[in-house]
């Protein structure tokens, strides 16, 4: 397995690349528009073909570069069947993996910070690896006050879904802005500041109910052009302020 993280230092955002080694096929999990160039680079570096793009969720933060890498190379772009996007050529569900080579990429409902949001599971090689999108974060997890956020079902989510995966399985989520890279599933439930450490899920509302932060500024230009798969004009990304407050 050929497996690479990148980040987009403006919002924070981590895309995933993962290739399969004997077909040379990849998947870009969660691409940012503004680092297509240096994406499509390092493909093009590792000697790999897009096959898929994968989002998490519909973001609020970043536009995706899905519908323009599907134009440039033609790969195929995917999101959770429950989001019903014309845009989309495939859906993914708990029963409908993504198949890439010899790897299958399993996707966890996990509602919350949208309401359909997935998180997705990958063992590969003795590593068991879990994308967990903005619905857990190292330390932390992504806001529950906008797109049909809700903080009760996100804990249920993170605590049925999530903290019952082996305590090993490493958490690569979709921010970080401490410069950190991967968590463990056995250091957030004993760690997270939201979540962790046996916090009950009244803690854990009251936590999200009183964050107070500010109305984050790109979600009215990205969510629409995200609904889109990023099919916008070059005027609608350069009009993007710039902002870290919708994770929280």
């Amino acid at each position: 397995m050929i497996f690479r993280q990148l980040i987009d230092p403006e919002s924070s955002t981590y895309t995933y690349l993962v290739g399969c080694s004997e077909t040379r096929e990849a998947v870009l999990l969660d691409p940012v528009c503004e680092m297509l160039e240096r994406d499509l680079a390092v493909i093009r570096d590792l000697g790999l073909t897009l096959k898929y793009t994968l989002e998490t969720h519909v973001h609020a933060d970043h536009i995706t570069a899905a519908c323009r890498l599907r134009s440039l190379t033609g790969c195929k772009v995917v999101y959770p069947a429950m989001d019903e996007l014309p845009c989309a050529d495939i859906g993914v569900s708990e029963i409908e993996p993504l198949s890439l080579g010899g790897m299958m990429l399993k996707p966890l409902f996990t509602p919350g910070h949208t309401d359909t949001h997935h998180s997705y599971l990958l063992d590969k090689g003795g590593t068991t690896r879990v994308f967990t999108g903005d619905a857990l974060l190292i330390d932390g997890c992504g806001r529950t006050d906008f797109q049909s956020g809700d903080a009760t079902t996100l804990y249920r989510s993170v605590h049925d879904k999530l903290f019952t995966l082996p305590d090993d399985t490493l958490v690569y989520p979709a921010h970080d802005y401490q410069n950190r890279h991967v968590s463990s599933i056995v250091q957030e439930k004993e760690r997270n500041a939201r979540l962790g450490n046996n916090r009950t899920v009244e803690e854990f509302v009251a936590i999200m109910d009183n964050l107070n932060l500010p109305y984050p500024k790109r979600i009215d230009a990205a969510v629409p052009a995200n609904l889109r798969c990023g099919d916008c004009s070059d005027a609608e990304v350069a009009s993007l302020p710039e902002d870290l407050s919708v994770q929280g």
